[in-house]
């Protein structure tokens, strides 16, 4: 951390606290600074420079050690938090050490948690909006299903407006794995029509805007889709990708190949169908997708 007081223009600006600075709290500092001062917290010594860099004061600190967290307390004004669970058991450690810590000083006002779609588990295809119950089939939904609970009652708890984003998979052309072409390339099978399944998903630029929309407007105790307008089962999904990138079209099976074929993760997400309504993220928090389908994000990069 630099030495000496911050300015005095620093000090009056509000502070955003991001928990979880990756690929994604990088876009949305892009979005948010000079504005806003803004603490990154990490775990890592290494990405302190970089912190920095990229317009942000770094902060050390661990999220299983909540004895690292007490300087949290007094610092923000809003927090995002974007640091995903632990990966074991059924509950979020890391989410109640967190929020051991921030109701400390009482400052906080608002907290926007990025959770995941996964906590629906399997809806069999099913259209629906955030009024849905959820229903995780893993122990990583959940995880999130504590999280988002333990938030939405800290929030009453402490008079904080908390927004729960419900992310389907992040994808971008400039995000390391993220692109969905690399699949398509490795040749990468999908299921034949009949054994489908409906995929969700979000270019990473839109998120960090939703993450900032929800950061001003989002409606306390609120969940909210974070999610594009497309409606593909994912064999389309990847055949539009291979189409507008001039690449052949991955190789179909059926579910019964698909476990000798693709991995366990793949195999995880092959057992979920649903198709997600964002009314909420357009209505409430007024985005207007910069990406509405993966067409829109895939037609400049093919004419470049």
């Amino acid at each position: 951390m630099p030495a000496g007081p911050l300015p005095l223009a620093a000090q009056r600006r509000p502070t955003l606290l991001i928990v979880g600075c990756g690929d994604v709290g990088l876009r949305v500092l892009r979005r948010v600074s000079p504005a806003w001062r803004v603490v990154a917290l990490t775990s890592s010594p290494a990405r302190r420079a970089d912190l920095r860099a990229a317009g942000a004061l770094p902060l050390l600190g661990n999220l299983d050690d909540v004895r690292t967290l007490y300087r949290l307390a007094p610092l923000a004004d809003v927090v995002l938090h974007l640091a995903p669970p632990p990966n074991t058991g059924d509950v979020d450690a890391r989410s109640a050490h967190l929020a051991r810590a921030l109701a400390r000083a009482g400052r906080v006002r608002r907290l926007v948690y990025m959770s995941t779609t996964g906590v629906y588990g399997d809806a069999q295809g099913a259209r629906f909006d955030e009024t849905r119950p959820v229903a995780p089939a893993t122990a990583r939904a959940r995880r999130r299903v504590d999280a988002e609970g333990l938030w939405r009652t800290w929030g009453r708890r402490h008079a904080v407006a908390v927004t729960i984003l419900r992310v389907p998979g992040i994808y971008g052309l400039d995000r390391a794995g993220g692109d969905p072409r690399d699949r398509v390339r490795r040749g990468t099978p999908v299921l034949l029509p009949e054994d489908d399944v409906y995929t969700n998903h979000v270019h990473a630029d839109d998120l960090a805007r939703v993450c900032v929309a929800a950061l001003f407007r989002g409606r306390p105790q609120r969940v909210v889709h974070a999610s594009d307008d497309t409606e593909l089962s994912m064999g389309d999904h990847y055949d539009l990708v291979a189409d507008l990138a001039g690449l052949p079209r991955p190789p179909r099976i059926s579910r019964a190949e698909a476990p000798a074929r693709l991995g366990e993760a793949t195999m995880s997400f092959l057992s979920e169908s649903r198709r997600l309504v964002n009314r909420r993220l357009k209505d409430e928090l007024r985005v207007v997708l910069q990406y509405p389908t993966v067409r829109d994000a895939l037609l400049p990069a093919s004419r470049g």
